[in-house]
């Protein structure tokens, strides 16, 4: 449970009007699954394609990757969701960017590679996890409360496998690897950015509402049902690939 965060929230509206919307995200995050992790078929073919050190290039796809990946962003609007002050984002952002930096160049340069279905299943848990968290479901159901930087921090490194599998699915010239990696890497983070500050805005406006305390309950159950379709998506195509 992050700081400022409440004890697991009140439902704010009827159960069948939540119901309703839960199967619409759910059926929307379904419908564009495939772009939460893929590098798009035009951008992977000039992955495969160029040699040496093109920062500019690769500093859009990273930034292109970050602001097309459902699965990033909803578990970055859960870590910043109770987050007000200033000191607070920037600490937690940090922290899952070093993790997410750390292991998708890590895992690119030393080839370290997990199963694409996998470790998307996991990250997937991983906004299962934060909705609950801010819920305050664990110290509600085992009375205890998990190191919430060091959780972002484990999913941070998650995060950046994911990335790291994905690029290795593609023959990427050892020419200029690690400059274009470090470069794809700058874009990821500015991607964040990019995503975080629209994220942020629409928070700020809404929690000037009166209703922000009431409808907090409802989001965070609509994430962690957005998380748990991902999961299905991924644990189902893992047995039928």
């Amino acid at each position: 449970m992050t700081p400022n965060s409440r004890a697991l929230l009140r439902p704010p509206v009827p159960w069948p009007a939540l119901a309703a919307l839960c199967t619409l995200l759910a059926s929307l995050l379904l419908a564009g699954a495939a772009l939460a992790h893929n590098v798009t078929e035009g951008d992977a073919g000039y992955v495969q394609e160029v040699t040496g050190f093109r920062p500019i290039a690769f500093i859009y796809l990273g930034a292109k990757h970050m602001v097309t990946g459902y699965d990033h962003l909803l578990f970055l609007a859960g870590v910043v969701f109770f987050l007000y002050r200033s000191k607070d984002i920037a600490t937690y952002v940090s922290i899952f960017a070093i993790g997410h930096s750390v292991t998708m160049i890590a895992g690119v340069w030393w080839s370290i590679s997990i199963n694409a279905y996998i470790i998307d299943a996991i990250i997937a848990f991983s906004v299962v996890y934060k909705a609950l968290d801010n819920l305050g479901a664990f110290r509600l159901w085992f009375g205890v409360q998990p190191d919430t930087k060091a959780a972002t921090l484990i999913f941070g490194l998650l995060h950046g496998f994911g990335l790291a599998t994905k690029i290795q699915d593609y023959d990427i010239s050892p020419d200029g690897l690690l400059g274009n990696l470090i470069a794809f890497n700058v874009g990821v983070e500015l991607g964040q950015l990019m995503a975080l500050a629209l994220i942020l805005t629409a928070m700020t406006h809404w929690r000037a509402r009166p209703a922000f305390a009431r409808q907090a309950y409802a989001a965070n159950v609509l994430m962690m049902v957005a998380g748990f379709a991902l999961m299905g998506l991924q644990i189902t195509g893992y047995f039928v690939a």
